[in-house]
């Protein structure tokens, strides 16, 4: 197994970097949050989940430990595949996901798309005695740029809205930004924007 991978970013698209190692560009699945933070042509370390399929062998890079471990976790959960749990690590927080599942708050889980109230319950059932709780809440850094707009809307589309409903959704969250936008924070803020239209 890859348990990470350090090179330069050679490039970013939606929903994956590709992370040159060795001569070789890997291509790395990761979420909005984790993509804001890179750079084309910085040096990044990404710890990695290898998901491997009869067709195919994908990587899925992440910010931090905690969220691979999350990932990998919420995976053992009957009906959730990597698709949906990277949703997850997407919308919420690794603490955010202990603390919903500890606390059997359906309603928090079910701001994943992919995610109605029996799968959430059946998550909460099946993931209770081997989460843990969070000792504390973390933050996500902030971008210090504009692209916040540009990476909220990417994210969006890349869960499976239409742009059209992304674009009204980053217009919805905009007052929220404030002078050091942090995506993670903001792409939650739209997907419940999202989920009350």
């Amino acid at each position: 197994m890859i348990a990470f991978v350090r090179g330069q970013v050679a490039a970013l698209t939606l929903s994956s970097a590709v992370v040159e190692v060795g001569g070789v560009g890997l291509e790395l699945m990761c979420t909005p949050g984790t993509l804001a933070q890179l750079r084309t042509g910085a040096t990044a370390t990404l710890p990695t989940s290898m998901i491997v399929r009869e067709d195919s062998l994908t990587l899925y890079g992440f910010a931090d430990e905690e969220e691979k471990t999350i990932f990998e976790l919420v995976q053992t959960a009957s009906g959730v595949g990597p698709k949906l749990a990277q949703a997850i690590v997407a919308v919420l927080s690794p603490d955010g996901v202990r603390n919903a599942i500890a606390s059997d708050d359906v309603r928090t889980l079910t701001k994943v798309p992919g995610i109605g109230q029996k799968g959430a319950q059946r998550i909460i059932l099946e993931l209770k005695d081997r989460i843990g709780v969070a000792p504390g809440a973390t933050a996500a850094g902030p971008v210090a740029d504009a692209a916040w707009r540009d990476q909220v809307h990417q994210g969006l589309v890349g869960l499976g809205y239409n742009a059209k409903d992304a674009d009204k959704a980053v217009d919805a969250v905009a007052g929220e930004a404030g002078a050091a936008p942090d995506v993670r924070l903001l792409l939650r803020a739209a997907l419940r924007a999202l989920s009350k239209a």
